[in-house]
This record gives C-alpha cells, structure tokens and sequence, in this order.
C-alpha cells in the first residue's frame, strides 16, 4: 500500500502497468536502448498486447552503428544526457514521419531511450546510465520530457539489467498516469525495486506539462526520499550530474548553512582557493569548488522549508558558485562520496567552530570504531583541512591555540603536525564578527539595516526583493 497526500491506492504490479499500456489503444511509440539489453521492451512484450503500442524497438549497440544512426559526440560519449537527447529527437521525427496523422487522430507518440553501461567483468566499475521519454498527453500536443540517471548498486550485470527493466516501465507508466503530481511520480519510479539497487541522482522534467515544475526542487525530493545522497546545480541553477562535474578534478568544498551567504564565507572561499591553487598540480582548469549545504542544514522544524532551500541555492548561484545539496551530516561521509569521483587533490575550507563538529564522539556513534573508524576513512594522502579562524574572547583561534578534548588531543596533534590541518592566512578580520544567525535576525527585524553591508554586492537586494527568509517591509 502506498500513502501519500491523502491517497491509499495499491501499487500495481509491473505486469500490470506494461498491459495498461499496451491496453490503451492511443498510446503508441518506439524503444530505443542501448547497452543493457533491451529490458523494457522486453516488459511489454512479455505481457502481450503490445502490437498496439509498440511501432519499433531498435538497439543500436555497435558503437559505429549507432554512431551512423544518431551522429558522433563530440566527446565520444555513449552514455551521457546528450546522447539520450539525440537518441529522442531522432526518433520521435521517425514515428512522425511514419505515421500518418490523418489516419490515427486520437494517437499519443512517446519514444523511450536509454543508454546504459553494466558493471564490467572485473567489477572495478558498478554501471550507470541515462533514460528519458518523450511523449504527449494529448493528440497532436506539444512534447514533454523525463530525463534521468541512475547509478547501480548490484554486483551482477544480469541483476542491474532486470532492475532497469523495472524502472523503464515504472518511468512509462509515471508518465501517462501519474504526471499530475511529479513529487509522487518520483516515487512511483521505485515501485517493485529495493531502493538500494539503482539510485537516481539526477532528473529534469520539461515541456508544457511540467512548466510549473521546479527541477531544483525535484532533485531535492530525490535526496528527502533516499534515492540519492546528493545532489548539484551549476551557477545558472541548472541541475547537472555530480560524477561529471567532480570527475577526476581537484576538489575544493565550503560546507556552511549559507542563510544567508555573508562576506565572511566569500573570505573563505576566496583565501582558501588562492591557497589550493598553489597546490602541487591544481589550476582553475583542472579543479572544481563547491558550495555544500547538508540537509540537515536545510530543516525546520523537523521538515525542509522548500523556499528556504530555493533561496540559499539561488544566491550562491547569483554569485557563479556551484552548489551542492548532500545529506552528509558526517564530514568523512562527505570526503568518501568526493573520493568516489576523483582520487586528485581534496581541500575542506572549514571554520574552527565546524572543526570541533569534526572531533565531536556523538557524530560516530553508530561506528563500530567511533571516531577512529571515521577518521580512518578521512585519511586519504591528498585530503588537507583548510582552517578558518575565529574570535573567542578577544583572542583569535587557530589550529595553534585550539583546544580540543583531552581523549582526543594526541590525535589532534598528529593531524595538526602531519600537514592535514593547515591555516588560512591573510584574512579578512573585520569579517570575523560576521554571524549568519545574528543577520537572519536581522532580516526578520524591519528596524535593522546594518546587515546589508555584511553581505556580498547584490545580495542583500535579492533578499528585499524577493522577500527572502522572513524579510518583511
């Protein structure tokens, strides 16, 4: 039984939405799938009926082959957006070009794709790939798309090609059926799959249907449902694929609250990237900074306060930083995830304050090591700790005269000497006595004006203007 916005309905078996579709005599498209067989063809097949619906599948595997058929990527890529994107178009102009109109009124066109790579035979790489449909939920209405990429968790080929052969429908059916709340459609994409078989780390809705859907606030849904555990928008606060961006790059991250984005974290930033790319091979073209909020971080009240998010996201964008939404509340959670993408050179710009998070015991509770399991997974040879100071009664805090607790302070000591905690310098002191809790205050108080000059060029504009976290005239 699934619950969700005062509905109880049984989720119907995948068998069963496959022959709804192929049962629907005004629905009707083609299959084009790339790389992992032709699993959801296979699904409607299966079921019977699906003369019908279904006017062509294709699997253009041979590299060259379909190099002929859809054009070569300029990157040589295979699995990737732009390729789905192709792979649509072309053939949705095919089933128009085939099928004559005139002769089939009531017809709604959808083409499926996906191109996909399986875990390889040495089972050094799991899989990923991309899917989407594009289709009309009217006669001769104008097209709308679902496009998104999952990344398997299976260690069989066999396994990760029957799961998405299950999503392939689920995305179908969601399509013609559930496309009224997109919220619930994501959920649905999950119907008949272990949740940690295939995540879903990016997705973007388009066309008219979906012309009041917010794709950034889609991928969050993604991480407040455990269908992944981060997500990323570039500085126009389109959502992109992490595994691109971070992919062999060296990495620099700020992780803050940001609410909102002060003078004192564009110090951060910008101290702490003049330092990494003085780092032994790192230059702007090989590397790439992050701004990372947590999840925690964005709640409220024991919910995530979506305008909040869309605010924070919004700002950092305006400034042309890339954003990243995680629910990584444990810092080596964080280095583990980035490790996964690039093995190059890591920087954390953190404050004192975040630090001593850091050697808190509460946070690795559920660790059989406690915390020397988790910082064993964060001492990797190319993670550095860059340190922001602080002011602490009129004295200013470093990782020199930072105290730490005593069970702790060898361990300290032995990161601290061994270059994994290194000091920003040269920077801002006048910023020190910025606080985001005390200018979110502020904000709220329409008797306070001080705190624009806190903020970055612009900011404190988009706030007024946009009636940002409590801003009232």
């Amino acid at each position: 039984i699934l619950q969700g916005e005062g509905e109880i309905e049984d989720i119907p078996s995948i068998e069963a939405k496959a022959l709804r579709i192929n049962l629907n005599e005004n629905i009707y498209g083609t299959f084009a799938e790339i790389g992992a067989g032709q699993e959801v063809a296979r699904q409607f097949f299966r079921v019977g009926g699906a003369s019908g619906t279904i006017a062509k599948t294709i699997s253009a595997y041979d590299k060259d082959f379909s190099d002929s058929i859809y054009g070569r990527d300029a990157n040589n890529q295979y699995v990737s957006e732009a390729r789905i994107l192709t792979m649509l178009k072309l053939e949705m102009s095919l089933l128009e070009i085939r099928i004559n109109r005139q002769n089939n009124p009531n017809k709604l066109f959808f083409t499926y794709a996906n191109s996909v790579t399986t875990i390889d035979f040495a089972k050094r790489y799991k899989g990923h790939g991309w899917m989407g449909i594009r289709f009309q939920d009217k006669p001769d209405g104008e097209y709308n798309e679902i496009i998104l990429h999952v990344r398997f968790h299976q260690t069989e080929a066999k396994q990760q090609q029957e799961v998405l052969g299950l999503m392939g429908v689920n995305l179908i059916y969601g399509a013609f059926y559930k496309n009224k709340n997109p919220k619930n459609l994501l959920k649905y994409l999950y119907d008949h799959i272990d949740p940690y078989a295939i995540e879903i780390d990016t997705i973007n809705f388009s066309g008219p249907l979906f012309k009041d859907v917010d794709n950034r606030l889609m991928s969050l849904e993604l991480i407040r449902n455990g269908m992944t555990q981060a997500v990323m928008f570039n500085p126009k606060g389109n959502n992109v694929l992490p595994a691109r961006e971070l992919y062999k790059k060296n990495i620099l991250t700020l992780r803050g609250s940001f609410r909102p984005v002060t003078k004192l974290n564009v110090d951060m930033y910008e101290k702490s990237y003049e330092m990494f790319l003085n780092e032994e091979n790192v230059t702007k073209e090989n590397s790439k900074v992050i701004f990372e909020i947590t999840l925690s971080n964005l709640k409220a009240e024991g919910s995530v306060d979506e305008k909040d998010f869309m605010d924070r996201v919004k700002l950092l964008c305006s400034l042309g930083y890339t954003v990243m939404i995680s629910d990584f509340q444990e810092y080596y959670k964080l280095v583990s995830y980035l490790l996964n993408y690039s093995k190059e050179q890591l920087r954390i710009t953190l404050g004192v304050s975040n630090l001593l998070e850091i050697f808190d015991p509460k946070y690795y509770e559920n660790l059989t090591g406690g915390i020397i399991e988790a910082f064993g997974k964060m001492a990797n040879k190319n993670l550095k700790l860059f340190l922001y100071p602080m002011m602490q009664n009129n004295q200013l805090i470093t990782s020199d005269n930072l105290k730490v607790g005593r069970n702790i302070k060898n361990f300290y000591k032995f990161l601290k000497y061994d270059g994994k905690i290194v000091d920003i310098q040269n920077f801002e002191k006048e910023y020190l006595s910025i606080f985001s809790r005390q200018i979110l205050s502020q904000i709220k108080d329409k008797t306070k004006t001080d705190w624009q000059d806190k903020l970055p060029e612009g900011i404190a504009k988009m706030i007024i203007r946009n009636k940002m976290f409590g801003y009232k005239k």
